[in-house]
């Protein structure tokens, strides 16, 4: 079985869209955990009607770790709530993971967008990947693949990190297991926090936050000032709830 875990905070707009896309998909032997961090909206309604389990949550790597607690699979795919997966998603990249014997991966990227920039900017993000991915390989958390022992055993996600946790929990993870990126899909990702703080501001906020992690190390205060959630009236409490 292959366990989804999807931390959430009133995601109401953007969850069932996800939902569906993992309802209509060719693979089937999976489960749905919902790592919901207290919404004040439809959120858990809209899981628990999909027929996903809730867990508690918190802050992204808090709820990911609680959800793969709570998971029954060998493996674990961990999704962010604004993504889109087309319907042979699962089942090319279970073939894929299978034949080429990784424990760990991740797969290239395409906008939810027309826009040019956008396109242009994804393209760059995905060449950065491909560059990076034998030397300083790392993975944002919309879309991480990974054996439940290799989870285990990296210890989950770094609960003190204020950003990148999971671009540092991917780099822990492929020091311990064969790291992969995934060539026969790709996931379409939201434009949403582009939209919201611009393209460029977000652009140099995830160079500066690489050149950190590379010559300073994992980033455990909020130098940033990056704002999870994005409901700018309805933040996620700091406090992890379970």
């Amino acid at each position: 079985m292959l366990s989804i875990i999807i931390p959430t905070f009133n995601e109401e707009k953007y969850l069932p869209g996800l939902l569906k896309s993992l309802q209509e998909q060719t693979f089937k032997d999976y489960e749905i955990i919902v790592a919901d961090n207290n919404s004040t909206d439809a959120t858990r309604t809209i899981a628990l009607i999909a027929g996903a389990r809730v867990v508690g949550g918190g802050r992204p790597a808090h709820g990911r770790n609680l959800g793969a607690e709570a998971a029954k699979g060998e493996w674990l795919l961990f999704l962010d709530a604004d993504v889109i997966l087309p319907s042979d998603f699962l089942e090319k990249a279970m073939v894929e993971l299978l034949e080429k014997g990784f424990f760990v991966a991740s797969c290239l990227i395409d906008p939810l967008s027309d826009r040019k920039i956008d396109r242009v900017l994804h393209d760059a993000v995905n060449l950065s990947f491909r560059a990076t991915r034998k030397i300083y390989p790392h993975a944002p958390g919309f879309c991480i693949f990974i054996r439940r022992w290799c989870h285990e055993l990296v210890g989950g996600f770094n609960e003190k990190l204020m950003l990148a946790e999971d671009c540092d929990y991917v780099l822990q993870a492929s020091k311990l297991c064969r790291f992969g990126l995934l060539k026969s899909v790709r996931i379409m990702v939201s434009v949403r926090r582009l939209d919201r703080d611009g393209r460029f501001n977000v652009s140099m906020k995830y160079l500066a936050s690489d050149a950190h992690r590379i010559f300073l190390g994992p980033i455990e205060s909020n130098i940033f000032n990056y704002q999870y959630g994005y409901d700018q009236e309805k933040q996620p409490s700091k406090t992890m709830s379970v």
